[in-house]
């Protein structure tokens, strides 16, 4: 549910109901604005749909929550509930658009595992932030980068 409006002080979503309070945050001026609570989704145009369900769903292991190899738009998300939604849509991928930062319990073996399936990701190194990491473009060249906090 999407909120459009806002009427005296308080959002409405689209079906006209209310929303949830707003959640605000202090900016510097002292006055108090709203912020983004979440990423919700992500939507990646892909060539093809069955390559990249199966890369998504097989390869990375992420849950199918909509559609599939044969639909025009599919949904997965990590195991874990709280994680935002990877959309997939059928179209015409733009070049270098950002990169999308994957959680894994261990980027070594997430890494070699990969290796493994025929991929050739770029070796995992630690990054002067306190992360241990990797990238690979997946199969239409969307830079993804595999990521745990060190220590």
């Amino acid at each position: 549910m999407s909120c459009h409006y806002e009427r005296q002080g308080q959002a409405y979503c689209e079906e006209g109901r209310p929303s949830a309070p707003t959640r605000l945050t202090e900016v510097d001026s002292g006055r108090m604005v709203p912020r983004v609570e979440k990423v919700s989704a992500v939507t990646f145009q892909v060539t093809s749909m069955q390559v990249s369900v199966h890369f998504y769903r097989d390869v990375l292991g992420m849950e199918l929550i909509y559609g599939g190899e044969d639909s025009y738009f599919s949904s997965l998300r990590a195991r874990e509930a709280e994680s935002a939604i990877l959309n997939l849509e059928k179209g015409h991928p733009g070049k270098r658009w950002g990169r999308l930062i994957l959680c894994v319990s261990d980027v070594d073996i997430f890494w070699n595992h990969l290796k493994e399936s025929g991929f050739a990701p770029a070796s995992p190194q630690d990054g002067a932030w306190g992360e241990r990491y990797f990238h690979m473009p997946d199969p239409d060249g969307h830079e993804l980068s595999f990521a745990r906090p060190l220590g």
